[in-house]
C-alpha cells in the first residue's frame, strides 16, 4: 500500500472555449455586520443570487457556498484565508466553473494560489478505502501557469500521502521502495547503504538508532542534475516509526509517530518537484531511514555513540534520535561542500509548544537566504518563522564523558538546542537551514484535511527557484 506520485486530475484547465458555458463562481466577502465586511449591495453578483442569499441567511462567511442557475456564491469571510476557494472545489458537483472578472479576488500571486486551492480541494487520502473522485473543474485565465500549479499540488499531495500511510506499510524498506519507484526511468541516481554496511562505511549513529528494528536501517542517497550547477542538498529525517526506544513513549505520545518521517516525506516531495521543474541545480537528497524500535539490540540511555564526523555523543534520551541520524547524513553531505544544505525534520515537541502546528520554525545564520525565504513565504502564503541559533545555549549540550549530549536535562529551549546540536555537524562553508516541522494538521480546513501535511516546501521551492534561476 506504499504511495506513489498520483497524477493530478484535470481540475484546472485553460480550455477557454468552455468558459462561456461554465458556471460562474462569485467570490464575496462577508456582510458588514462583521469586521472587515461589505454590504450585500456591493456584491457584484446577479440579483437572483443576492435574493437567494438574503432568503437563506448567507453572509459570505468563509467557506459558505450557495448556488442557483445564475451561478455560485463562494464566501471569502474577511479574505484572510488565501485557500478559501478549496471549499468550492470540495462542495460543488461535477461541471465546469469559472471565476468572473472583475472580482474582489486580488490578481497576481493570489490568482495562482486560487488555482492551487482548487486543486487541493480534490485531495483525499483514500489508499485504504474508496472515495468518490472530485470532478468540479475550474477554467482559469491563460496567465495562470497550470503546469506549475499541478507540480505544486502534486508535491503537496505526495508529502501528505507519505505521512498518512501507516507505519506498517512505511518502514525503512518501504520508504526505499517508494524512492526507487519514484525515480525509476529518470536521470536521478539512487543508491542505498543498508544494515551492517552502515558501519563499514562509517555511519554509526544511523546504524545505532535503527538496529533494533526488523527493517534494517539505511541511508538513501539520490543525486540529480548537472555537476556544473550549484550544489543543493536536502536532508529529511526518515524515522518511519518512533516508539521512543528504551525511553518508551506513552500511548498518547506514540499515536502519531507514523508521521515521524515527515521530514523525509517533505524533502522527497521537494526534491521531486525540483527535478520536475528542471531547476538549474545539482541536487542531492539524503534520507536516513530507520525505525526507532525496542529489542535487545536497542541503543540505551547513557551509551556513548561515535559519529561520522568523529564527535562522540552521550545518549541522554533514546527518544531524541532524529538529530542523531541527521547528524551522520549532514556530515556526509558536508564532505562535498554544497552551496545550500537544508534539513527538514519533525524534530521536537518544543517547536509545537512555541509556535503551534501551523507555523514551522527555521534556523539559519545566512541573512541573505533568510531574507529570500521569508520573502517567498509571504509571497506564496507558506508561513515560516525564524528562530535564533542562540550561541549562549550551546554549552547546555555539554557532557562529562563525551563531546556532547543529545538530550540534556532541564527541558528548556528544546527546539533551539536540537538545532544547535545539528549545527555542530553542518559544513562551515555554504548555507545551512534547518526546519523543525510538524508535518501534520490536527484540525482540517478546506483543501487541508486533518492528517499529514506539506510544510515549508512551497517557500523553499520558491526561494531556491529565485536564488538559482537567474
Amino acid at each position: 500500500m506504499a504511495p506513489a506520485i498520483r497524477p493530478i486530475p484535470t481540475l484546472i484547465t485553460h480550455d477557454r472555449a468552455r468558459a462561456d458555458a461554465a458556471t460562474p463562481v462569485f467570490a464575496v466577502k462577508r456582510l458588514e455586520n462583521s469586521t472587515d465586511g461589505m454590504p450585500m449591495a456591493d456584491w457584484d453578483v446577479p440579483a437572483s443570487l443576492k435574493d437567494l442569499a438574503a432568503r437563506n441567511g448567507f453572509t459570505g462567511a468563509a467557506y459558505e457556498i450557495l448556488a442557483n442557475e445564475d451561478g455560485v456564491l463562494a464566501g471569502m469571510g474577511a479574505g484572510d484565508d488565501p485557500f478559501w476557494l478549496a471549499a468550492a472545489a470540495e462542495t460543488l458537483p461535477e461541471g465546469d466553473y469559472v471565476l468572473p472578472v472583475p472580482s474582489v479576488v486580488p490578481s497576481g500571486g493570489q490568482a495562482q494560489t486560487d488555482a492551487l486551492a482548487w486543486a487541493l480541494g480534490g485531495y483525499v487520502f483514500d489508499s485504504y478505502r474508496d472515495s468518490p473522485a472530485k470532478t468540479a473543474r475550474l477554467i482559469v485565465d491563460e496567465k495562470i501557469d497550470v503546469d506549475a500549479v499541478r507540480r505544486e499540488a502534486q508535491a503537496i499531495m505526495f508529502a501528505r500521502d507519505l505521512v498518512n500511510t501507516p507505519a506498517g506499510d512505511m518502514l525503512p524498506h518501504n520508504l526505499e521502495a517508494v524512492v526507487r519507484d519514484l525515480f525509476a526511468g529518470s536521470e536521478a541516481d539512487v543508491r542505498v547503504i543498508e544494515g551492517e554496511a552502515l558501519l563499514d562505511q562509517n555511519f554509526p549513529m544511523i546504524h545505532a538508532v535503527g538496529r533494533a528494528s526488523a527493517s534494517a536501517p539505511r541511508l538513501i542517497d539520490v543525486r540529480w542534475g548537472d555537476d556544473a550547477h550549484p550544489k543543493v542538498t536536502l536532508i529529511g529525517k526518515g524515522v518511519c516509526f518512533d516508539s521512543g526506544g528504551l525511553n518508551l513513549k506513552p500511548t498518547a505520545g506514540m499515536a502519531l509517530m507514523k508521521k515521524d518521517m515527515g521530514g523525509a516525506a517533505n524533502a522527497l516531495s521537494l526534491a521531486h518537484w525540483i527535478i520536475e521543474a528542471n531547476l538549474p541545480v545539482r541536487l542531492r537528497l539524503l534520507i536516513p531511514a530507520v525505525e526507532n524500535a525496542v529489542s535487545g539490540a536497542a541503543f540505551r540511555p547513557g551509551d556513548v555513540l561515535q559519529s561520522r564526523k568523529g564527535l562522540t555523543v552521550e545518549i541522554g534520551n533514546t527518544d531524541a534520535e532524529g538529530r542523531l541520524v541527521l547528524a551522520d547524513a549532514m556530515s556526509l553531505a558536508g564532505e562535498e561542500a554544497p552551496d545550500l544544505m537544508v534539513t527538514l525534520a519533525t524534530l521536537t515537541g518544543a517547536a509545537r509548544v512555541a509556535l503551534g502546528p501551523d507555523l514551522p520554525p527555521f534556523y539559519c545564520d545566512d541573512e541573505g537566504f533568510c531574507a529570500e525565504l521569508e520573502s517567498a513565504a509571504e509571497r506564496i502564503f507558506d508561513p515560516v518563522w525564524r528562530m535564533p541559533l542562540w550561541p549562549a545555549y550551546d554549552k547546555m549540550l555539554s557532557s562529562p564523558i563525551a563531546d556532547m549530549n543529545n538530550a540534556p536535562s532541564g527541558g528548556f529551549a528544546g527546539s533551539i538546542l536540537a538545532a544547535l546540536f545539528l549545527k555542530r555537524f553542518a559544513p562551515e562553508a555554504g548555507v545551512w537551514g534547518h526546519f523543525d516541522i510538524y508535518a501534520w494538521r490536527p484540525k482540517g480546513a478546506p483543501g487541508r484535511p486533518l492528517g499529514g501535511e506539506a510544510q515549508a516546501i512551497r517557500a523553499l521551492f520558491n526561494a531556491i527557484n529565485v536564488r538559482y534561476t537567474k
